[in-house]
């Protein structure tokens, strides 16, 4: 998609009001998630049965941010989520769940 996401690193980036953000799921971005969301094994399996709300989704991405831009909100990501649509957003999901299962 954006080629300023490493995807061997588990990297994903999506267009945020005209700027690309890049996730990428380190171990620290991780347990925040895991705080707020509850175990990730069990978002994977909510995510592999289709179960997974939008809200987990942005969470999952706000928690994984690698630099964040300044002034951008959670509220601001999750619209940019919504503008660019799941078939945007799905991918860049899926790389990270590919991550949280596989590892590096």
């Amino acid at each position: 998609m954006i080629d300023v996401a490493n995807s061997v690193r588990g990297e994903g980036a999506l267009r945020v009001s005209g700027e690309v953000v890049v996730v990428r799921p380190s171990f620290a971005a991780l347990v925040a998630a895991e705080e707020e969301l509850g175990p990730l094994f069990a978002l994977v399996e909510r995510a592999a049965e289709g179960k997974l709300g939008i809200g987990e989704m942005v969470a999952l991405f706000w928690h994984c941010l690698r630099d964040c831009p300044e002034g951008l909100t959670r509220e601001r990501l999750g619209e940019a989520v919504v503008e660019a649509g799941l078939a945007v957003a799905t991918p860049v999901l899926r790389g990270l769940l590919r991550q949280i299962l596989a590892g590096r």
